[in-house]
Protein backbone atom coordinates (compact mmCIF):
# COMPACT_ATOMS: atom_id res chain seq x y z
CA UNK A 1 0.00 0.00 0.00
CA UNK A 2 2.80 2.43 1.03
CA UNK A 3 6.06 1.97 -0.85
CA UNK A 4 9.33 4.26 0.58
CA UNK A 5 12.00 3.72 -2.20
CA UNK A 6 15.61 5.18 -1.03
CA UNK A 7 13.77 8.30 0.62
CA UNK A 8 15.89 11.00 1.59
CA UNK A 9 14.90 14.69 2.96
CA UNK A 10 17.11 17.46 3.61
CA UNK A 11 15.80 21.21 4.61
CA UNK A 12 17.25 24.07 3.58
CA UNK A 13 20.02 25.40 5.63
CA UNK A 14 20.86 21.84 7.49
CA UNK A 15 24.07 20.37 7.25
CA UNK A 16 22.36 16.62 7.25
CA UNK A 17 19.37 15.26 5.78
CA UNK A 18 16.92 14.41 8.24
CA UNK A 19 15.64 10.86 6.41
CA UNK A 20 17.97 9.02 4.35
CA UNK A 21 18.16 5.97 2.11
CA UNK A 22 14.64 4.38 3.67
CA UNK A 23 13.35 1.52 1.38
CA UNK A 24 10.55 -0.28 2.85
CA UNK A 25 7.12 -1.45 2.72
CA UNK A 26 3.88 -1.08 4.57
CA UNK A 27 1.31 -3.64 3.61
CA UNK A 28 -2.32 -2.88 2.81
CA UNK A 29 -4.35 -3.61 5.90
CA UNK A 30 -1.67 -3.39 9.04
CA UNK A 31 -1.11 -0.91 11.96
CA UNK A 32 2.72 -0.03 11.21
CA UNK A 33 4.53 1.61 14.33
CA UNK A 34 6.90 4.18 13.96
CA UNK A 35 10.06 4.71 16.69
CA UNK A 36 12.62 6.36 17.37
CA UNK A 37 14.10 9.01 19.69
CA UNK A 38 12.89 12.38 19.30
CA UNK A 39 14.36 14.92 16.34
CA UNK A 40 15.09 11.56 13.95
CA UNK A 41 12.54 12.38 11.55
CA UNK A 42 9.48 10.54 12.59
CA UNK A 43 6.91 13.44 11.92
CA UNK A 44 8.61 14.05 8.16
CA UNK A 45 8.84 10.81 7.13
CA UNK A 46 5.01 10.45 8.19
CA UNK A 47 4.54 13.94 6.35
CA UNK A 48 5.99 12.33 3.02
CA UNK A 49 3.06 9.94 2.72
CA UNK A 50 0.38 12.46 2.86
CA UNK A 51 2.25 14.52 -0.02
CA UNK A 52 2.82 18.15 3.06
CA UNK A 53 6.51 16.92 2.56
CA UNK A 54 7.62 18.83 0.55
CA UNK A 55 4.88 20.43 -0.98
CA UNK A 56 3.89 22.26 2.45
CA UNK A 57 7.12 22.39 4.05
CA UNK A 58 9.55 22.30 1.70
CA UNK A 59 13.13 20.91 1.79
CA UNK A 60 14.60 18.34 -0.89
CA UNK A 61 12.84 14.98 -1.40
CA UNK A 62 14.93 12.10 -2.51
CA UNK A 63 14.30 8.86 -3.82
CA UNK A 64 10.13 7.76 -4.30
CA UNK A 65 7.16 7.39 -2.18
CA UNK A 66 4.07 5.84 -3.59
CA UNK A 67 0.85 5.82 -1.96
CA UNK A 68 -1.80 2.95 -3.56
CA UNK A 69 0.13 3.17 -6.69
CA UNK A 70 0.13 7.22 -6.58
CA UNK A 71 3.46 9.58 -6.74
CA UNK A 72 3.36 11.88 -3.51
CA UNK A 73 5.72 13.92 -5.26
CA UNK A 74 3.98 14.29 -8.40
CA UNK A 75 0.70 14.59 -6.35
CA UNK A 76 -0.31 17.58 -3.44
CA UNK A 77 -2.07 16.51 -0.58
CA UNK A 78 -5.56 17.88 -1.76
CA UNK A 79 -4.92 15.25 -4.43
CA UNK A 80 -4.08 12.26 -2.23
CA UNK A 81 -6.98 13.24 0.41
CA UNK A 82 -9.57 10.54 -0.98
CA UNK A 83 -6.95 8.27 -0.13
CA UNK A 84 -5.09 9.48 2.75
CA UNK A 85 -6.00 11.15 6.21
CA UNK A 86 -4.13 13.10 8.09
CA UNK A 87 -3.99 14.18 11.71
CA UNK A 88 -0.37 15.87 13.06
CA UNK A 89 0.81 16.30 16.67
CA UNK A 90 -1.06 19.68 16.84
CA UNK A 91 -4.93 18.90 16.61
CA UNK A 92 -5.83 22.41 16.66
CA UNK A 93 -3.88 23.24 13.10
CA UNK A 94 -6.56 20.69 12.05
CA UNK A 95 -9.39 22.37 12.64
CA UNK A 96 -10.84 24.90 9.78
CA UNK A 97 -14.56 25.14 11.28
CA UNK A 98 -16.36 26.24 14.55
CA UNK A 99 -18.23 23.07 16.17
CA UNK A 100 -17.60 19.71 16.50
CA UNK A 101 -20.01 18.16 14.18
CA UNK A 102 -19.12 20.63 11.83
CA UNK A 103 -15.79 19.17 11.66
CA UNK A 104 -16.71 15.86 11.23
CA UNK A 105 -18.40 17.04 8.68
CA UNK A 106 -15.94 18.84 6.46
CA UNK A 107 -13.87 16.20 4.91
CA UNK A 108 -16.78 14.40 2.96
CA UNK A 109 -18.35 17.73 1.99
CA UNK A 110 -15.37 18.47 0.18
CA UNK A 111 -15.09 15.21 -1.67
CA UNK A 112 -18.44 16.02 -2.49
CA UNK A 113 -20.57 12.74 -0.42
CA UNK A 114 -24.15 12.55 -0.16
CA UNK A 115 -25.84 14.15 2.74
CA UNK A 116 -27.32 10.89 3.90
CA UNK A 117 -24.10 9.12 3.74
CA UNK A 118 -22.27 12.63 5.57
CA UNK A 119 -25.29 11.96 8.38
CA UNK A 120 -24.65 8.65 9.14
CA UNK A 121 -21.20 8.71 8.91
CA UNK A 122 -20.85 11.61 11.69
CA UNK A 123 -23.46 9.33 13.91
CA UNK A 124 -20.95 6.48 13.69
CA UNK A 125 -18.05 9.10 14.61
CA UNK A 126 -19.52 10.22 17.27
CA UNK A 127 -20.39 7.18 19.00
CA UNK A 128 -17.00 5.43 18.22
CA UNK A 129 -14.98 8.03 19.86
CA UNK A 130 -17.48 9.01 22.63
CA UNK A 131 -18.20 12.70 21.03
CA UNK A 132 -22.04 12.39 21.01
CA UNK A 133 -22.33 15.01 24.29
CA UNK A 134 -19.57 17.19 22.69
CA UNK A 135 -21.43 17.59 18.87
CA UNK A 136 -22.74 21.02 19.06
CA UNK A 137 -20.01 22.44 21.59
CA UNK A 138 -17.77 24.93 19.69
CA UNK A 139 -13.81 23.72 19.35
CA UNK A 140 -12.71 26.62 21.20
CA UNK A 141 -13.92 25.42 24.21
CA UNK A 142 -12.50 21.49 24.38
CA UNK A 143 -9.78 20.59 26.08
CA UNK A 144 -6.45 19.16 24.88
CA UNK A 145 -7.87 15.44 24.68
CA UNK A 146 -11.17 16.25 23.37
CA UNK A 147 -9.57 18.30 20.05
CA UNK A 148 -7.45 15.25 19.19
CA UNK A 149 -10.19 12.93 19.56
CA UNK A 150 -12.36 15.41 17.19
CA UNK A 151 -9.44 15.36 15.23
CA UNK A 152 -9.23 11.64 14.70
CA UNK A 153 -12.63 11.84 14.01
CA UNK A 154 -12.91 14.12 11.44
CA UNK A 155 -10.17 11.98 8.80
CA UNK A 156 -12.38 8.77 9.82
CA UNK A 157 -15.30 9.90 8.21
CA UNK A 158 -14.29 10.23 4.51
CA UNK A 159 -13.28 6.41 5.36
CA UNK A 160 -9.49 7.02 3.59
CA UNK A 161 -7.86 3.69 2.60
CA UNK A 162 -4.52 4.70 4.58
CA UNK A 163 -4.78 7.01 7.75
CA UNK A 164 -1.18 8.71 8.90
CA UNK A 165 -1.15 9.60 13.32
CA UNK A 166 1.55 11.80 14.44
CA UNK A 167 1.20 11.32 18.74
CA UNK A 168 -3.01 10.08 18.37
CA UNK A 169 -2.88 9.04 21.97
CA UNK A 170 -0.85 11.77 23.54
CA UNK A 171 -3.06 14.34 24.72
CA UNK A 172 -5.82 11.64 25.39
CA UNK A 173 -6.31 9.67 28.93
CA UNK A 174 -5.86 6.09 29.53
CA UNK A 175 -9.52 4.82 28.75
CA UNK A 176 -9.98 7.91 26.11
CA UNK A 177 -6.45 6.11 24.60
CA UNK A 178 -7.86 2.61 24.59
CA UNK A 179 -11.10 3.61 23.04
CA UNK A 180 -9.11 5.45 20.17
CA UNK A 181 -6.94 2.33 19.37
CA UNK A 182 -9.78 -0.03 19.66
CA UNK A 183 -11.30 2.05 17.17
CA UNK A 184 -8.02 1.61 14.86
CA UNK A 185 -8.08 -1.93 15.36
CA UNK A 186 -11.48 -2.36 13.90
CA UNK A 187 -10.37 -0.52 11.14
CA UNK A 188 -7.32 -2.26 10.63
CA UNK A 189 -8.71 -5.84 11.09
CA UNK A 190 -12.63 -5.28 9.57
CA UNK A 191 -12.32 -2.55 6.89
CA UNK A 192 -8.24 -3.56 5.83
CA UNK A 193 -7.31 0.47 6.44
CA UNK A 194 -3.79 0.68 6.63
CA UNK A 195 -2.36 2.54 9.76
CA UNK A 196 1.33 4.33 9.77
CA UNK A 197 1.37 5.57 13.31
CA UNK A 198 4.28 7.64 15.16
CA UNK A 199 3.68 7.20 18.89
CA UNK A 200 6.35 8.06 21.85
CA UNK A 201 3.92 6.61 24.68
CA UNK A 202 4.33 3.05 23.75
CA UNK A 203 3.46 1.30 26.88
CA UNK A 204 -0.21 1.94 24.85
CA UNK A 205 0.32 0.89 21.52
CA UNK A 206 3.47 -1.35 20.99
CA UNK A 207 1.19 -5.09 21.48
CA UNK A 208 -1.56 -3.64 18.61
CA UNK A 209 1.29 -3.15 16.14
CA UNK A 210 1.31 -5.84 13.36
CA UNK A 211 4.87 -4.24 12.19
CA UNK A 212 7.43 -1.56 13.85
CA UNK A 213 9.70 0.88 12.07
CA UNK A 214 12.49 1.87 13.95
CA UNK A 215 14.32 5.17 13.52
CA UNK A 216 17.51 4.92 15.44
CA UNK A 217 18.85 8.54 15.03
CA UNK A 218 18.93 11.30 12.42
CA UNK A 219 19.50 10.26 8.93
CA UNK A 220 20.28 6.34 10.08
CA UNK A 221 18.63 3.80 7.93
CA UNK A 222 14.84 2.90 9.19
CA UNK A 223 14.68 -1.01 10.53
CA UNK A 224 11.61 -2.39 10.17
CA UNK A 225 10.57 -5.92 11.66
CA UNK A 226 8.34 -7.87 14.06
CA UNK A 227 7.13 -5.70 17.23
CA UNK A 228 9.33 -8.36 19.77
CA UNK A 229 11.87 -8.12 17.59
CA UNK A 230 12.68 -4.43 17.17
CA UNK A 231 11.65 -3.72 20.62
CA UNK A 232 14.77 -5.92 21.86
CA UNK A 233 16.93 -3.40 20.20
CA UNK A 234 15.28 0.01 19.91
CA UNK A 235 16.78 2.87 22.34
CA UNK A 236 13.32 3.54 23.02
CA UNK A 237 10.45 0.79 24.70
CA UNK A 238 8.30 1.34 27.26
CA UNK A 239 8.09 0.17 31.02
CA UNK A 240 7.32 -3.74 30.30
CA UNK A 241 9.78 -4.12 27.58
CA UNK A 242 12.69 -3.06 30.46
CA UNK A 243 11.40 -5.40 32.99
CA UNK A 244 11.40 -7.64 30.36
CA UNK A 245 14.88 -7.00 29.43
CA UNK A 246 16.08 -6.82 33.15
CA UNK A 247 14.56 -10.11 34.37
CA UNK A 248 15.68 -11.67 31.18
CA UNK A 249 12.53 -12.62 29.27
CA UNK A 250 12.77 -14.25 26.07
CA UNK A 251 10.79 -13.26 23.74
CA UNK A 252 10.11 -9.72 25.52
CA UNK A 253 6.00 -9.23 26.23
CA UNK A 254 5.04 -6.37 24.89
CA UNK A 255 1.59 -6.33 26.59
CA UNK A 256 0.96 -6.60 30.55
CA UNK A 257 -0.71 -9.56 30.01
CA UNK A 258 2.15 -11.39 28.60
CA UNK A 259 4.75 -10.30 31.24
CA UNK A 260 1.94 -11.29 34.20
CA UNK A 261 2.18 -15.35 33.22
CA UNK A 262 6.10 -14.94 32.78
CA UNK A 263 6.22 -12.63 36.21
CA UNK A 264 5.92 -15.41 39.24
CA UNK A 265 9.63 -16.16 39.66
CA UNK A 266 10.29 -12.48 39.48
CA UNK A 267 7.29 -11.87 42.19
CA UNK A 268 9.40 -14.58 44.23
CA UNK A 269 12.56 -12.90 43.89
CA UNK A 270 11.07 -9.60 44.91
CA UNK A 271 9.02 -11.20 48.02
CA UNK A 272 11.69 -10.95 50.75
CA UNK A 273 11.70 -6.73 49.21
CA UNK A 274 9.71 -3.99 50.46
CA UNK A 275 8.84 -1.22 48.29
CA UNK A 276 10.48 2.77 48.63
CA UNK A 277 8.18 4.96 50.74
CA UNK A 278 5.96 7.00 49.37
CA UNK A 279 8.62 9.50 48.18
CA UNK A 280 9.69 8.95 44.08
CA UNK A 281 12.95 6.76 43.80
CA UNK A 282 15.78 8.55 42.38
CA UNK A 283 18.66 11.07 43.33
CA UNK A 284 17.15 13.96 44.82
CA UNK A 285 20.69 15.69 44.04
CA UNK A 286 22.20 16.33 40.35
CA UNK A 287 21.41 13.58 38.04
CA UNK A 288 24.20 12.48 35.55
CA UNK A 289 24.36 14.10 32.31
CA UNK A 290 22.69 17.04 33.84
CA UNK A 291 24.20 20.18 34.43
CA UNK A 292 23.06 22.06 37.42
CA UNK A 293 20.07 24.26 37.01
CA UNK A 294 20.89 28.09 36.75
CA UNK A 295 20.70 30.76 40.19
CA UNK A 296 17.72 31.97 41.29
CA UNK A 297 15.64 34.48 39.39
CA UNK A 298 16.39 38.09 40.66
CA UNK A 299 13.09 38.68 39.63
CA UNK A 300 13.17 40.58 36.21
CA UNK A 301 10.26 39.38 33.66
CA UNK A 302 9.81 36.18 33.83
CA UNK A 303 8.53 33.83 30.80
CA UNK A 304 5.11 33.64 32.40
CA UNK A 305 4.59 37.19 31.05
CA UNK A 306 4.59 36.08 27.27
CA UNK A 307 1.70 33.83 28.46
CA UNK A 308 -0.07 36.62 30.51
CA UNK A 309 0.53 39.73 27.72
CA UNK A 310 2.33 38.82 24.96
CA UNK A 311 3.77 42.35 24.40
CA UNK A 312 5.87 41.33 27.75
CA UNK A 313 6.09 43.73 31.02
CA UNK A 314 8.54 46.16 32.35
CA UNK A 315 11.43 44.95 34.32
CA UNK A 316 10.38 44.03 37.67
CA UNK A 317 12.91 45.15 40.81
CA UNK A 318 15.09 42.36 42.22
CA UNK A 319 13.64 40.76 45.06
CA UNK A 320 16.20 37.83 46.09
CA UNK A 321 13.29 35.85 47.40
CA UNK A 322 15.15 32.25 47.07
CA UNK A 323 13.07 29.13 45.80
CA UNK A 324 13.02 27.38 49.21
CA UNK A 325 11.24 30.06 50.90
CA UNK A 326 8.08 29.57 48.45
CA UNK A 327 5.08 29.47 50.19
CA UNK A 328 1.97 26.99 50.11
CA UNK A 329 -0.59 26.92 47.50
CA UNK A 330 -4.12 26.77 49.09
CA UNK A 331 -7.34 26.32 47.04
CA UNK A 332 -10.74 26.70 49.14
CA UNK A 333 -14.33 25.21 47.60
CA UNK A 334 -13.53 26.50 43.97
CA UNK A 335 -15.35 26.44 41.39
CA UNK A 336 -15.16 27.91 37.89
CA UNK A 337 -17.93 28.03 35.66
CA UNK A 338 -16.89 28.99 31.78
CA UNK A 339 -20.37 29.43 29.66
CA UNK A 340 -22.81 26.51 29.80
CA UNK A 341 -20.16 24.24 31.37
CA UNK A 342 -19.53 23.78 35.14
CA UNK A 343 -15.88 23.29 34.95
CA UNK A 344 -14.49 23.18 38.37
CA UNK A 345 -16.83 22.45 41.53
CA UNK A 346 -16.23 22.58 45.33
CA UNK A 347 -12.21 22.05 45.10
CA UNK A 348 -9.81 22.23 48.16
CA UNK A 349 -6.27 21.88 47.66
CA UNK A 350 -3.28 22.85 48.94
CA UNK A 351 0.88 22.39 47.65
CA UNK A 352 3.96 22.65 50.16
CA UNK A 353 6.86 23.76 49.38
CA UNK A 354 8.71 20.99 48.17
CA UNK A 355 6.16 18.64 46.87
CA UNK A 356 5.26 17.18 43.44
CA UNK A 357 1.55 16.67 42.74
CA UNK A 358 -0.09 15.19 39.69
CA UNK A 359 -3.10 15.80 38.22
CA UNK A 360 -5.11 13.03 36.74
CA UNK A 361 -8.20 12.31 34.93
CA UNK A 362 -10.44 11.86 31.91
CA UNK A 363 -10.52 14.37 29.30
CA UNK A 364 -12.29 17.44 30.23
CA UNK A 365 -11.75 16.92 33.63
CA UNK A 366 -10.85 20.52 34.55
CA UNK A 367 -7.03 20.09 35.00
CA UNK A 368 -5.89 22.81 32.79
CA UNK A 369 -8.62 24.91 34.14
CA UNK A 370 -7.26 24.27 37.18
CA UNK A 371 -3.87 25.19 36.17
CA UNK A 372 -5.28 28.45 34.94
CA UNK A 373 -6.36 29.44 37.97
CA UNK A 374 -3.55 29.22 39.70
CA UNK A 375 -1.87 31.58 37.26
CA UNK A 376 -4.78 34.44 36.87
CA UNK A 377 -5.50 33.30 33.73
CA UNK A 378 -9.29 32.23 34.77
CA UNK A 379 -10.96 33.87 37.62
CA UNK A 380 -12.98 31.47 40.14
CA UNK A 381 -16.63 31.81 40.01
CA UNK A 382 -16.56 30.48 43.75
CA UNK A 383 -13.96 29.69 46.29
CA UNK A 384 -10.53 31.07 46.72
CA UNK A 385 -7.02 30.76 45.24
CA UNK A 386 -3.88 31.59 47.22
CA UNK A 387 -0.63 31.76 45.59
CA UNK A 388 2.47 33.08 47.87
CA UNK A 389 -0.49 34.60 49.98
CA UNK A 390 -1.49 36.32 46.59
CA UNK A 391 -4.81 36.08 44.69
CA UNK A 392 -3.65 35.27 41.23
CA UNK A 393 -6.28 37.01 39.02
CA UNK A 394 -6.27 39.98 40.86
CA UNK A 395 -2.45 40.39 41.46
CA UNK A 396 -0.35 42.15 38.59
CA UNK A 397 0.86 39.53 35.87
CA UNK A 398 4.84 41.27 36.68
CA UNK A 399 4.28 40.12 40.58
CA UNK A 400 2.45 36.92 39.51
CA UNK A 401 5.78 36.07 37.74
CA UNK A 402 8.23 36.04 40.46
CA UNK A 403 5.65 33.10 41.89
CA UNK A 404 4.62 30.48 39.59
CA UNK A 405 5.56 29.47 36.00
CA UNK A 406 3.18 27.10 33.14
CA UNK A 407 4.12 25.47 30.63
CA UNK A 408 0.80 25.39 28.60
CA UNK A 409 -0.20 22.24 26.23
CA UNK A 410 1.02 24.33 23.27
CA UNK A 411 4.19 25.07 23.90
CA UNK A 412 4.07 27.65 20.62
CA UNK A 413 2.72 30.11 22.57
CA UNK A 414 5.66 30.86 24.63
CA UNK A 415 7.71 30.88 21.85
CA UNK A 416 8.02 34.19 19.70
CA UNK A 417 11.61 34.53 18.55
CA UNK A 418 13.45 33.74 15.15
CA UNK A 419 15.52 30.86 16.51
CA UNK A 420 16.59 28.53 19.42
CA UNK A 421 19.54 30.93 20.80
CA UNK A 422 17.14 33.93 20.53
CA UNK A 423 14.84 32.53 22.50
CA UNK A 424 17.40 30.63 24.87
CA UNK A 425 18.84 34.19 25.00
CA UNK A 426 16.11 36.40 26.08
CA UNK A 427 15.23 33.50 28.91
CA UNK A 428 18.58 34.20 30.02
CA UNK A 429 17.62 38.03 30.82
CA UNK A 430 14.31 37.89 31.34
CA UNK A 431 15.30 35.71 33.90
CA UNK A 432 18.59 37.48 35.62
CA UNK A 433 20.26 33.80 35.40
CA UNK A 434 23.94 33.12 33.35
CA UNK A 435 23.96 33.74 29.56
CA UNK A 436 23.84 30.23 28.40
CA UNK A 437 21.95 28.82 31.07
CA UNK A 438 18.99 28.28 29.20
CA UNK A 439 20.76 27.06 26.23
CA UNK A 440 22.12 24.42 28.65
CA UNK A 441 18.62 22.87 29.70
CA UNK A 442 17.64 22.18 26.03
CA UNK A 443 20.62 20.35 25.70
CA UNK A 444 20.14 18.47 28.77
CA UNK A 445 16.20 17.85 27.39
CA UNK A 446 16.79 16.98 24.10
CA UNK A 447 20.51 17.22 22.49
CA UNK A 448 21.79 18.26 19.14
CA UNK A 449 18.88 20.99 18.66
CA UNK A 450 20.85 23.66 16.67
CA UNK A 451 21.15 26.85 17.71
CA UNK A 452 19.56 28.92 14.26
CA UNK A 453 16.61 26.61 13.88
CA UNK A 454 13.25 28.22 13.96
CA UNK A 455 11.09 27.14 16.70
CA UNK A 456 8.19 26.33 14.48
CA UNK A 457 11.00 23.94 12.68
CA UNK A 458 11.18 21.52 15.66
CA UNK A 459 9.45 18.84 15.81
CA UNK A 460 6.48 18.87 18.85
CA UNK A 461 9.38 17.34 21.44
CA UNK A 462 11.57 19.55 20.70
CA UNK A 463 9.19 22.52 21.19
CA UNK A 464 8.18 21.24 24.13
CA UNK A 465 11.44 20.94 25.36
CA UNK A 466 12.37 24.28 24.52
CA UNK A 467 9.29 26.09 26.52
CA UNK A 468 10.60 23.64 29.51
CA UNK A 469 13.75 25.16 29.28
CA UNK A 470 12.30 28.95 29.17
CA UNK A 471 10.51 28.53 32.07
CA UNK A 472 12.32 26.51 34.20
CA UNK A 473 15.43 29.03 34.00
CA UNK A 474 13.32 31.61 35.84
CA UNK A 475 13.14 28.55 38.25
CA UNK A 476 9.60 29.53 39.93
CA UNK A 477 8.67 28.44 43.35
CA UNK A 478 5.26 27.48 41.90
CA UNK A 479 5.71 25.60 38.99
CA UNK A 480 2.82 24.47 36.82
CA UNK A 481 3.29 21.72 33.71
CA UNK A 482 0.56 21.05 31.40
CA UNK A 483 0.82 17.90 29.59
CA UNK A 484 4.96 18.60 30.22
CA UNK A 485 5.65 14.92 28.65
CA UNK A 486 4.07 14.99 24.70
CA UNK A 487 6.23 14.49 22.33
CA UNK A 488 9.46 13.59 24.60
CA UNK A 489 10.37 10.21 24.29
CA UNK A 490 11.44 7.96 27.40
CA UNK A 491 15.54 9.53 27.61
CA UNK A 492 14.12 12.73 27.39
CA UNK A 493 11.43 12.05 29.83
CA UNK A 494 14.27 10.76 32.17
CA UNK A 495 16.22 13.80 32.12
CA UNK A 496 12.81 15.75 33.00
CA UNK A 497 12.27 13.86 35.50
CA UNK A 498 15.76 14.65 37.24
CA UNK A 499 15.54 18.36 36.89
CA UNK A 500 12.13 18.67 38.25
CA UNK A 501 13.39 16.55 41.67
CA UNK A 502 16.31 18.68 41.68
CA UNK A 503 13.60 21.63 41.67
CA UNK A 504 11.43 19.64 44.07
CA UNK A 505 14.40 19.07 46.63
CA UNK A 506 15.53 22.46 46.67
CA UNK A 507 11.97 23.68 47.76
CA UNK A 508 9.98 24.17 44.67
CA UNK A 509 6.74 23.10 44.60
CA UNK A 510 5.12 21.52 41.09
CA UNK A 511 1.94 20.81 39.97
CA UNK A 512 1.62 18.52 36.59
CA UNK A 513 -1.52 18.09 34.71
CA UNK A 514 -0.71 14.41 32.51
CA UNK A 515 -2.23 11.01 31.18
CA UNK A 516 1.16 10.01 31.31
CA UNK A 517 0.66 7.60 34.68
CA UNK A 518 4.43 6.19 34.08
CA UNK A 519 6.01 9.92 34.65
CA UNK A 520 3.08 10.30 37.71
CA UNK A 521 4.13 7.02 39.60
CA UNK A 522 8.20 8.01 38.80
CA UNK A 523 7.82 11.48 40.26
CA UNK A 524 4.88 12.41 42.31
CA UNK A 525 4.22 12.48 46.06
CA UNK A 526 0.62 13.13 45.57
CA UNK A 527 -2.04 12.16 42.67
CA UNK A 528 -4.86 13.46 42.96
CA UNK A 529 -7.93 12.25 40.30
CA UNK A 530 -10.30 14.81 38.76
CA UNK A 531 -13.86 13.60 37.68
CA UNK A 532 -16.29 15.94 36.11
CA UNK A 533 -14.82 19.10 37.94
CA UNK A 534 -14.42 17.63 41.31
CA UNK A 535 -11.42 15.82 43.51
CA UNK A 536 -12.61 12.19 43.70
CA UNK A 537 -8.92 11.23 44.91
CA UNK A 538 -6.50 12.63 46.88
CA UNK A 539 -3.44 10.67 48.29
CA UNK A 540 -0.18 9.71 48.53
CA UNK A 541 0.92 7.97 44.70
CA UNK A 542 1.27 4.40 45.63
CA UNK A 543 -2.20 4.28 47.29
CA UNK A 544 -3.82 6.25 44.88
CA UNK A 545 -2.17 4.54 41.68
CA UNK A 546 -2.38 1.17 42.47
CA UNK A 547 -5.68 0.70 43.60
CA UNK A 548 -6.88 2.49 39.79
CA UNK A 549 -6.59 0.23 36.69
CA UNK A 550 -7.16 2.83 34.58
CA UNK A 551 -4.19 4.76 36.23
CA UNK A 552 -1.78 2.14 37.43
CA UNK A 553 1.66 1.80 35.73
CA UNK A 554 2.69 -0.91 33.84
CA UNK A 555 4.61 -2.34 36.46
CA UNK A 556 2.60 -1.98 39.40
CA UNK A 557 0.21 -4.26 37.19
CA UNK A 558 2.55 -6.90 36.24
CA UNK A 559 3.92 -7.39 39.88
CA UNK A 560 0.50 -6.66 41.95
CA UNK A 561 -0.32 -7.74 44.14
CA UNK A 562 2.89 -6.40 45.55
CA UNK A 563 3.22 -2.60 45.23
CA UNK A 564 6.29 -1.57 42.94
CA UNK A 565 5.41 1.46 40.54
CA UNK A 566 8.49 1.30 38.34
CA UNK A 567 11.27 -0.41 36.38
CA UNK A 568 13.79 1.41 38.41
CA UNK A 569 12.74 0.53 41.79
CA UNK A 570 12.52 -3.09 40.88
CA UNK A 571 16.72 -2.71 39.56
CA UNK A 572 17.52 -1.32 42.70
CA UNK A 573 15.63 -4.27 44.86
CA UNK A 574 17.26 -6.83 42.76
CA UNK A 575 20.66 -4.99 42.71
CA UNK A 576 20.75 -4.83 46.66
CA UNK A 577 18.78 -7.47 48.28
CA UNK A 578 17.52 -7.09 51.70
CA UNK A 579 19.31 -9.21 53.82
CA UNK A 580 17.12 -12.64 55.07
CA UNK A 581 15.73 -12.68 58.99
CA UNK A 582 18.21 -15.00 60.71
CA UNK A 583 16.84 -18.67 61.32
CA UNK A 584 15.72 -18.77 64.83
Amino acid sequence: MIRFEQVSVRYEGTAHPTLHGVDLTVPEGELVLLVGPSGVGKSTLLGTVSGLVPHFTGGRLGGRVTVDGRDTRTHKPRELADLVGTVGQDPSAHFVTDTVEDELAYGMESLGLAPEVMRRRVEETLDLLGLAELRDRPIATLSGGQRQRVAIGSVLTPHPKVLVLDEPTSALDPAAAEEVLAVLQRLVHDLGTTVLMAEHRLERVVQYADQVVLLPSPGAAAVMGAPADIMAVSPVHPPVVALGRLAGWDPLPLSVRDARRRATDLRSRLATAHPPADVPAGPAGPVAGVPPLPAPATGRRGMLTRLLRPGGAPPVPASGTAAPDAPTTEITSLGVRRGRVEALRRVTLSVAPGETVALMGRNGAGKSTLLATLVGTIEPTTGSVLVGGRTPHRTPPREMVRRVGLVPQEPRDLLYADTVAAECAAADTDAGAEPGSCRALVSALLPDVPDATHPRDLSEGQRLALALAIVLTGRPPLLLLDEPTRGLDYAAKARLVGMLRELAAEGHAIVLATHDVELAAELAHRVVILADGEVVADGPTRRVVVSSPAFAPQTAKILAPQEWLTVTQVRRALEHPEPSAPSV
